[in-house]
């Protein structure tokens, strides 16, 4: 894969007191003019998750973007997120202020009232896939017709299944769905309890080295955006903050770019897999060179895959529900900011 190398100007500090000082959102007494995040900002706490999935919050939480910018006065709480699904729990318990989904799953606990918008993209990636054992006869989606197929419910490898079954001529009624956290279901296939595994990277790229197993069907065009989600209270108390977390990204971005074996060994340190299984994800599966902002390439993407939501019965006002949230979901100022102090 070819990467363009970002640059940047600034480091992290720097960019969070611009954005400091410039952004028209911000609430009076938040970070310090001198940077460093040394004055009062508009929340002591932030609870940020990290993913596996998302390899950009491995480089922000390992460098401490956050806790250098925003200094002692700002208590940053990292939990993890085993899914898309998991994510979206905290943010709607408020266990999270932000925390990273595929776009589909953003799509979804949006139109299903959760009060959440995108401030920022992290990958485009190619993380789904169908997988199935080392000596099955699943040969395509077609073959999975009454077979017992393991995918996580709220997730892109759960739409990415409903998906391929639609290829088939085939809905997810067809197949014996078994609702699996994303370990799990590797573990359910490797156990033999299912037949086929709607998987998500680096948990899937672990199982075909180390267990043989088959990606028997790929497609790129079924996997949906890194999205970057921030509570509607978020944003609106506490946009000082939001913005530091967002440059933040930016600037992990643009490490994680020039240095993607370091960004590997992140990845395989956290999710314990080797190394080579971390570079085929980083390198040949994670396109982190796409511009951070939310905007009309992932709008076109949440439009396609709208009709599949209203259709589904996961979303209970149906078509209306998802075209609002559609309307509703991005909020694009902080990766604008973010992106033009580059």
């Amino acid at each position: 894969m070819t990467h363009r190398i970002s640059r940047r100007t600034a480091t992290a500090l720097g960019l969070t007191a611009v954005a400091g000082m410039g952004l028209s959102a911000c609430v009076a007494g938040e970070g310090s003019d001198t940077g460093g995040g040394d004055g009062e900002w508009s929340t002591g706490t932030l609870s940020i998750d990290w993913a596996t999935y998302n390899p950009l919050s491995l480089v922000v939480r390992d460098q401490e973007l956050l806790e250098k910018a925003l200094g002692e006065s700002v208590t940053v709480t990292w939990v993890q997120s085993a899914g898309s699904n998991k994510a979206n729990e905290f943010l709607r318990s408020g266990s999270a202020d932000v925390a990273s989904t595929a776009g589909s799953a953003a799509l979804l606990a949006r139109a299903n009232n959760s009060p959440i918008k995108v401030i920022g993209i992290y990958s485009q990636p190619e993380w789904s896939a169908l997988v199935v054992g080392p000596d099955s006869d699943i040969a395509d989606p077609a073959d999975l017709a009454g077979r017992a197929v393991a995918a996580t419910p709220g997730t892109d490898p759960y739409f990415f299944l409903v998906q391929a079954l639609g290829e088939a001529g085939l809905t997810i009624d067809d197949v014996e769905l078994q609702p699996l956290q994303h370990a799990d279901g590797r573990s359910a296939l490797e156990g033999g309890s299912v037949e086929a595994w709607s998987g998500l990277d680096p948990i899937m790229g672990a199982a075909e080295v180390e267990s043989d197993a088959q990606l028997v069907y790929r497609n790129v065009d079924f996997n949906t955006y890194g999205f970057l989600n921030a509570t509607e209270d978020f944003i609106d108390n506490h946009a000082d903050v939001a913005q530091v977390v967002v440059d933040a990204y930016e600037e992990a971005r643009a490490w994680a770019l020039e240095n993607l074996d370091a960004t590997a060994q992140l990845l395989a340190d956290a999710a314990g897999i080797e190394l080579e299984v971390a570079t085929t994800v980083i390198q040949e599966r994670s396109n982190l060179d796409v511009s951070g902002v939310p905007g009309d390439d992932q709008l076109a993407v949440l439009e396609a895959i709208s009709p599949m939501l209203a259709d589904s019965g996961d979303v209970q006002g149906g078509a209306d529900a998802v075209e609002k949230a559609r309307g509703e979901i991005i909020h694009a100022d902080f990766a604008t900011s973010a992106v033009e102090q580059s």
